[in-house]
């Protein structure tokens, strides 16, 4: 699946079930099929401590921030997200990593 995707692409995964192999994330990762990954579920919950995931320096681990979304609602913070984007000015809630946020 991964090699339909443009080389180089990011993955983004905040769905639950088995459709995200891991081994083959991994894999992807390893050829630079993939350039990163952020995951917000995984196959086995809570991840184990000792998961390869918490250290690869591809990956990026979220504490379950997925939600679901009510296009109403974010529809008018995507156009402005976008808007400010192409204007070239700062977006809303950036992260600062110098702040460590």
């Amino acid at each position: 699946t991964f090699s339909a995707l443009p080389q180089g692409a990011y993955l983004i995964n905040v769905a639950r079930g088995k459709h995200l192999v891991e081994e083959d994330l991994l894999n992807a990762l390893k050829s630079g099929q993939l350039s990163g990954a952020c995951l917000d579920v995984f196959q086995i919950e809570p991840l184990p401590k000792d998961h390869l995931f918490w250290t690869h320096p591809k990956i990026i681990i979220t504490p379950h921030i997925a939600a679901k979304t009510i296009p109403a609602c974010v529809a008018p913070q995507i156009i402005d997200a976008i808007n400010k984007s192409q204007a070239g000015l700062l977006l809303n809630h950036t992260v600062d990593v110098s702040r460590g946020y």
